[in-house]
């Protein structure tokens, strides 16, 4: 754990909106971390099950955090926390995991606690994460949404910051454990 929350290198600033700031994860954040992941555990398994499973007590949460941290200084993945400026509440996550290929593409994920859902807060980050995909911080030519068909709303928020659905990519290996590409919708948005 660190002693101190380090401070921000100019590749780590916060996006601002209107309502939000997202930024990446301290460890002071832990605690608001865990509250969320745990109050909702039921209603984000089947979309984050990996990070479920690696979140079971605060002590986890702090080493995710730590993960996350190390993800930012490799450019394996950038997770971001999502904050509502005025009030300072945790609001969720969202993140892009690029793929260092000659044509970079960059996933995004995000979720939002329960009592953030309806506010428009999911849009207002998505449209903070398309501008960090396309700078110069990850310099993507294209970035992608997976969403589950039963949840029509992350699929309204990615169809009002721009993505059109587009068909999956084939596999080279099939899917693990119950998930069925059936259930995904995929959609994009390129750089224009």
């Amino acid at each position: 754990m660190y002693a101190a929350d380090p401070p921000p290198s100019p590749a780590r600033l916060p996006l601002l909106t209107p309502r939000l700031t997202l930024r990446p994860y301290v460890p002071s954040d832990e605690a608001a971390f865990f509250a969320v992941l745990e109050k909702d555990r039921a209603r984000l398994q089947e979309a984050f099950p990996a990070r479920l499973a690696a979140v079971q007590t605060p002590a986890d949460a702090g080493r995710i955090l730590e993960s996350f941290d190390l993800d930012w200084h490799t450019k394996r993945m950038f997770v971001l926390g999502i904050w509502h400026t005025v009030g300072g509440q945790y609001l969720g996550d969202i993140s892009l995991k690029p793929t260092w290929a000659r044509t970079v593409t960059a996933e995004i994920g995000y979720y939002l606690a329960s009592e953030a859902e309806g506010h428009g807060y999911a849009r207002e980050a998505l449209t903070a994460a398309v501008q960090l995909g396309f700078s110069p911080i990850i310099n993507a030519d294209r970035l992608v949404i997976r969403c589950r068909v039963n949840n029509p709303k992350s699929c309204a928020v990615a169809v009002a910051a721009g993505f059109r659905s587009v068909p999956p990519k084939p596999r080279l290996w099939p899917l693990q454990g119950n998930e069925k590409e059936s259930q995904i919708l995929h959609f994009a948005l390129d750089r224009s």
